[in-house]
């Protein structure tokens, strides 16, 4: 099966981005088309829609939309584009996006970018909704079986899960360093844990970062390598018992950021990346450091700050630094820095990610940065809604690999 993905944008033709796109559909074997429109189908935008943008690659867009709205053309999913620096466009891309997701159940993702986008920065996102396509069946499972291990090899952590009949027994995560030796560290440490030999897994499940090179760790056991948007979607939805319901994950890393929309138990839309790591957890690292707490610590004392004390930018690691350091020696407390950091964070993630979906509720926090507990409280008031912290957070990608591999091997 060829998934088709239909390119629903703006300006690729004229950057220089197009061919990048198709270079990155090409490696994960989809296929992108242009839903093909008339004049006749340009000119009713106007007259059926409230906004009409002055741009007429942008009209174009709104005509590409109703095709796929009116079942003129039936994709199995959509990708969404348009300039980073186009206002018009990003309006124009949030009223087709939701849009569709109001009339369709295709998945989507949207993405804004510059004349400097390569295949690298659109792979996850093709291959990720190559995934929800043609792993839906097994993005469905809502119970794991038989012996399992998962393994997340992430930018900053690589953790690891072993799941028996549906129960976690055994959990571990070490720094990423070196990437097959870690892995290999980690999975012999949970094999310890559970008392168990490799002959007793029935089946590896690995996501992250090194997915493609530790598919060598266990050959002959290693039975899924996937990207981690929908792994640790599911493993997220696993953890907070939402299995069944709709949900937003909310996973801020060590590189980037995900923000992920579940319906019915199933990921349908999400949002990847971000203009600077100064919304990332290694931003929060460099402020810890700097403060000399740790991780933990900076959360605690955060929640004891006041943020509205230091004017931080939330757009750059460089100059986010620069503002702290600034701060610091005007003689701002640590712990009013330290809550800055985490609006600071909060902030950019709310303006770049969340912008990229429409939001459901609950709103479910994993990863390493969940356990901040003044990122929490940041999250919680940006968003205005509660945010979920479940047991084990931090393992969700390795829970969800270890929960969708065994439908796998049964």
């Amino acid at each position: 099966m060829v998934v088709k993905i239909a390119q629903i944008s703006c300006g690729t033709e004229y950057s220089g981005v197009q061919k990048e796109v198709e270079k990155a559909a090409e490696i994960v074997g989809a296929k992108i088309y242009v839903p093909e429109v008339g004049l006749e189908d340009v000119r009713r935008v106007e007259e059926e829609l409230p906004f009409a943008p002055a741009s007429s690659g942008l009209k174009t867009m709104l005509a590409r939309m109703f095709t796929i709205v009116e079942g003129k053309t039936k994709p199995d999913a959509i990708l969404l584009l348009t300039c980073f620096r186009c206002a018009e466009g990003a309006l124009t891309r949030t009223i087709v996006r939701r849009m569709l997701q109001k009339k369709t159940d295709i998945p989507i993702v949207s993405h804004s970018f510059t004349e400097r986008t390569k295949a690298t920065n659109l792979l996850l996102k093709i291959e990720t909704l190559v995934d929800m396509v043609e792993k839906e069946a097994l993005l469905g499972r809502r119970e794991q079986s038989g012996i399992t291990i998962g393994i997340d090899s992430g930018s900053t952590m690589t953790k690891g899960a072993i799941m028996k009949d549906n129960e976690i027994i055994a959990y571990d995560w070490i720094p990423t360093v070196e990437v097959k030796a870690l892995a290999s560290k980690v999975m012999d440490r949970l094999l310890s844990k559970a008392n168990m030999s490799i002959d007793k897994i029935d089946a590896i499940g690995i996501t992250g970062y090194g997915r493609f090179i530790l598919k060598e760790l266990h050959p002959e056991k290693v039975k899924l390598a996937m990207e981690e948007v929908t792994v640790c979607s599911k493993g997220a939805a696993y953890l907070a018992e939402r299995l069944d319901g709709d949900a937003t994950i909310v996973d801020i890393g060590g590189a980037d950021n995900k923000a992920t929309t579940m319906h019915n138990g199933l990921p349908d839309s999400f949002s990847v990346g971000g203009i600077c790591a100064g919304a990332s957890g290694r931003f929060l690292e460099i402020v810890a450091n700097r403060l000399g707490v740790t991780l933990d610590e900076l959360g605690e004392i955060a929640l004891r700050g006041r943020p509205d004390k230091v004017m931080m930018n939330s757009y750059c690691i460089v100059f986010g630094i620069s503002d702290l350091v600034s701060s610091l020696a005007l003689g701002v407390s640590k712990e009013d820095a330290a809550a800055a950091s985490c609006y600071s964070v909060a902030e950019q993630f709310y303006e770049q990610q969340m912008q990229e979906i429409d939001v459901r509720e609950p709103i479910i926090q994993i990863g390493g940065t969940s356990l901040i507990k003044g990122l929490n409280k940041a999250l919680k008031d940006m968003l205005r809604a509660e945010v979920i912290v479940p047991p084990l957070s931090q393992f969700a990608g390795a829970v969800g690999a270890a929960l969708l591999v065994s439908g796998l091997v049964e």
